[in-house]
């Protein structure tokens, strides 16, 4: 069974059998096809990110020889014949490449795949199911996108996409947990989070909230104000009204806190979602 991760350091493994390339163009060249999964994408834009828009006069023939070495790669590692892997894997179409394999054994389609799960479980009121389904697709991460690959422009955006798609995701699955009365058990991750993004809002909110409901107000008042502090320190900003609120309902005890939301819950997803695979946690 072929395993393909770029949630972290790429890695397309078919068994025991590696066929991550070690060359950095192929490398590149990979990453982007697997960014676009299923989608065809031009020689043009190929050329473009593994030369960062300065393509040699030699460019097409080495781009042809870096698809033939990964074609060649995906063969051995699967043992389908090579002209089959071209036909069905890593195909030539039009004026571009399209890279299609089974999606229930690449992580990125499993993470899209639960987080719109997730999105309808929440907009159902299932806030159990949509915990869940949150957890599991970022359970799939094993760092920053594709860490071990030399990007261009298009990869770059790709991955800080990715990188936004997923902290979005933290911030609902943190409030669901907030909503489940799992404020101490939050405890531990909001302190390592709010530390590692000293000015994010809503982390330092929720971890407010989550000091407020476990008995430690002083905590969330001595957070509220370290956060202003840095914010008028690096940028000469104060916090957003809506923090300074909650503060003032730690300061008051109000119990609104006990049923405070920080993130708005997502619109419900208009299209039918596929089967979500229990198989996530082996990435």
């Amino acid at each position: 069974m072929m395993r393909i991760r770029i949630l972290g350091p790429l890695s397309i493994h078919h068994g025991t059998v590696e066929m991550t390339p070690t060359a950095q163009k192929p490398r590149t060249l990979l990453a982007l096809l697997l960014l676009h999964h299923g989608q065809v994408v031009p020689v043009s834009d190929m050329m473009d990110e593994l030369w960062k828009g300065v393509p040699p006069k030699n460019a097409r023939a080495a781009l042809q020889i870096y698809v033939f070495h990964l074609r060649k790669a995906l063969a051995r590692g699967t043992g389908v014949p090579s002209a089959e892997v071209a036909r069905t894997m890593l195909r030539t179409v039009q004026n571009g490449y399209r890279l299609a394999v089974e999606p229930a054994h690449f992580d990125l389609e499993i993470h899209h795949r639960l987080r719109r799960a997730g999105g309808s479980a929440m907009a159902a009121g299932d806030l159990r199911s949509a915990a869940m389904y949150f957890r599991e697709a970022l359970n799939l991460w094993h760092g920053p996108v594709m860490s071990d690959v030399e990007p261009g422009t298009r990869i770059r955006a790709e991955a800080a996409a990715l990188e936004q798609s997923r902290m979005t995701m933290l911030d609902y699955r943190i409030e669901l947990d907030l909503k489940l009365g799992l404020h101490r058990q939050l405890l531990s991750e909001l302190a390592v989070l709010t530390s590692q993004n000293r000015f994010h809002e809503n982390v330092h909110a929720q971890y407010m909230i989550a000091l407020y409901r476990s008995g430690y107000r002083i905590r969330a008042l001595e957070l509220f104000h370290k956060l202003r502090r840095d914010l008028l320190d690096e940028f000469g900003l104060e916090p957003s009204a809506k923090l300074k609120e909650f503060h003032q309902s730690v300061l008051t005890l109000d119990p609104a806190l006990d049923d405070a939301e920080v993130v708005a819950p997502p619109p419900r997803p208009a299209a039918d979602l596929p089967e979500i695979p229990a198989l996530a946690s082996s990435f």
